[in-house]
């Protein structure tokens, strides 16, 4: 049997072997020296005899002009098979002279495949070739500058990479596989081949009286430009329309690894709008953090919230006051209060670098656990030291909200009925009027033959009503607690963080009441021009909802419309009445689409479902990252912000977080 070692004696006894070796290796051969176009010049049993692998290196190295003169080179090999004097002419003469200038960037503009740059994306054709040395370190979505001839620059970004064949070869044939097969990996010739990036323009960087300013993308730039990694921190922010000053989120990344520059601190932070030089502050415009469990959402937020508490973080009111804002966050599994104590994870270095930075960290002294009191329940509140008061929801607010004792299934026939009684009770009663004392109300034969006799309330639909009302959660309302309208000075403080846990109520009915009874207390004082509280309706408020979906679902049902009608209206009315929606989920599909798209700045964590990286709405490019991401790594799209970007979040948590 033939050995087929280093491929150095391919003839063989089999004439058939030795015809296919040697027109493999023609190929191989008229490739190695610049096109197939000089193969036809070689005779088929020359090129078998020259199958020998090591001719093949020193045909190489002639091609690249590395060849020893004295050690015969292919010279030697062209005279062992007597080739013709056309095989001396196929090598590259040697030139005894060094490179001018040092090299620059990572490669070129080329043209070869077109270089265009259009309104219409997919008309765009900008690609550069990557030079050999540079090629292991170049990565998609890697950011690249360009200079124009006036020393304007094109910023752009990889969406591709792709090897081409330098020269026309057949490749795809027995004996380049297997002599690929046995050779290192590390002995893969680079030069063989063309690496080309695709890239996608996205700013034009110019200078304005000293100020880096950007444009859309209006000039091509030219052939042979060099292209160069972005490396100047003002240049990547500009580009990306960053602000310099805001609300920290992250730090630029590509592919999860940090986007590192030439300055000190050498990463690139993310901040998020919160001044009013450019319309309102984007927390009054809503954000949305979306994850599954196990993506670090929780951490994420409370490092976010931890921000919006800082110190020097306030807004102007109508009046003239700036007044720092007040963050309510509902809190289903008793995290966010552990949000007063510090984090003892965190060294010393560590937070001189967030103060460095500008982060605001440690624990949030500020803290208050508003607890709801619902009877059969008790709230341990032992994994923080943040203070706790308890408070019940009256009955009262029913007269405002009858929707809080309606149900999942009063439909719209019934939910009329249920107005009309409610509000001959608290005619009778006053807002003193207690649960109790409604269903009482409700037992009185005589209450309903009257509403039935006079066409107001059929007594069927009574009855049904009488129903839902009972199916309220006993232990609810008016509990041996002060009453939430009381608190608000309380539930809303400038600069105070207050968390209402939810995780010790015993139904999910419960926790619904709970959080839907004090979101619209805030909400409908807000928007309120003669609001009952002064307090909510002067202080800017950062309403926080984790497991939004479970509260903001949209169903067909009377309650489900009532309640995603007023979140609209908060989440539309919001900018002017400084109120921000900060909602939390692991199922973004499911939080009702009027409110949804109120949202601004949408913050995705890692998610494995399709249906729920489809459902939050952003670029394609992100929604691809999104599945892959790790613990921590985020995508950002937020377009009156910035660029869609990739960010890594901290990795310790700015407050306690844990057990």
């Amino acid at each position: 049997m033939t050995d087929l070692g280093d491929f150095s004696d391919f003839a063989g006894d089999d004439s058939d072997d030795s015809s296919d070796a040697g027109r493999d290796e023609q190929a191989e051969t008229a490739a190695g020296n610049g096109g197939s176009a000089r193969s036809e010049s070689v005779s088929e049993p020359e090129s078998a005899t020259a199958a020998s692998s090591a001719d093949a290196d020193r045909v190489d190295a002639g091609r690249d002009g590395r060849d020893d003169p004295d050690d015969g080179g292919s010279t030697d090999a062209a005279g062992a098979t007597g080739a013709t004097d056309d095989a001396d002419d196929l090598q590259f003469d040697q030139y005894d002279a060094d490179p001018v200038g040092d090299e620059r960037g990572v490669g070129a503009i080329a043209v070869s495949q077109g270089l265009r740059v259009s309104e219409d994306p997919d008309r765009t054709a900008l690609r550069a070739f990557v030079t050999t040395g540079n090629r292991e370190r170049v990565r998609l979505g890697k950011y690249l500058v360009v200079p124009y001839p006036d020393d304007e620059l094109l910023f752009c970004r990889i969406v591709g990479l792709e090897y081409a064949q330098e020269f026309q070869a057949d490749d795809a044939t027995e004996i380049h596989a297997r002599r690929a097969m046995r050779r290192p990996a590390d002995e893969f010739e680079e030069r063989d081949f063309k690496f080309m990036a695709e890239l996608e323009p996205i700013a034009v960087l110019f200078s304005d009286r000293g100020d880096l300013k950007r444009r859309m993308v209006d000039r091509v730039p030219k052939p042979q430009a060099t292209v160069g990694e972005a490396t100047d921190a003002t240049q990547i922010k500009t580009g990306l329309k960053i602000p310099e000053a805001g609300v920290f989120l992250g730090h630029l990344s590509v592919g999860g690894e940090k986007v590192r520059t030439a300055a000190r601190p050498p990463t690139i932070d993310y901040r998020l709008k919160d001044d009013y030089a450019d319309g309102d502050p984007l927390v009054f415009r809503h954000t949305l953090v979306a994850g599954g469990t196990g993506s670090g959402k929780t951490h994420a937020s409370k490092n976010i919230l931890r921000q919006y508490l800082a110190v020097e973080r306030s807004y102007e009111m109508d009046d003239g006051r700036e007044v720092q804002a007040a963050v309510v966050q509902f809190d289903p599994q008793d995290e966010y209060a552990q949000m007063h104590d510090d984090n003892p994870d965190m060294d010393a270095e560590t937070a001189r670098r967030y103060e460095r930075e500008g982060v605001a960290h440690g624990g949030h002294d500020d803290t208050v656990a508003l607890v709801p009191k619902m009877a059969g329940s008790s709230y341990p509140g032992a994994n923080h030291r943040a203070e706790q008061l308890k408070f019940t929801i009256p009955f009262s607010m029913a007269r405002d909200l009858p929707w809080l004792v309606a149900g999942s299934s009063l439909n719209d026939n019934q939910y009329p009925a249920l107005i009309e009684l409610l509000n001959r009770f608290f005619r009778d009663y006053g807002d003193a009027g207690t649960y109790k004392q409604f269903l009482k109300f409700l037992d009185d034969p005589a209450l309903k033959e009257e509403l039935h006799e006079s066409g107001r309330v059929h007594e069927a639909t009574f009855d049904a009503v009488k129903r839902r009302v009972r199916g309220v959660p006993s232990g609810v309302f008016d509990q041996d607690a002060r009453p939430i309208t009381e608190l608000d000075h309380q539930l809303v403080r400038p600069g105070g963080l207050t968390v209402i846990p939810t995780y010790h109520l015993s139904t999910s009915r419960a926790k619904e009441l709970f959080v839907l009874a004090v979101s619209s207390l805030l909400i409908d004082n807000k928007l309120s021009n003669s609001p009952a509280s002064d307090r909510i309706k002067e202080t800017p408020l950062l309403l926080g909802m984790d497991e939004a979906h479970n509260f903001l679902a949209d169903a067909d049902t009377v309650q489900a419309r009532k309640v995603i009608s007023k979140f609209t209206e908060a989440a539309k009315q919001g900018r002017k009445e400084r109120l921000g929606l900060f909602l939390v989920t692991q199922d973004p599909p499911d939080v009702a689409e009027p409110v949804f798209k109120q949202i601004n700045t949408r913050l995705v964590l890692n998610l494995g479902d399709e249906d729920a990286i489809k459902s939050v709405n952003i670029p394609p490019e992100l929604e691809d990252k999104v599945p892959y991401m790790e613990k921590g790594q985020l995508v950002v799209y937020s377009p009156d912000n910035s660029e869609p970007v990739e960010l890594v979040g901290l990795p310790v948590c700015l407050t306690r977080h844990g057990e």
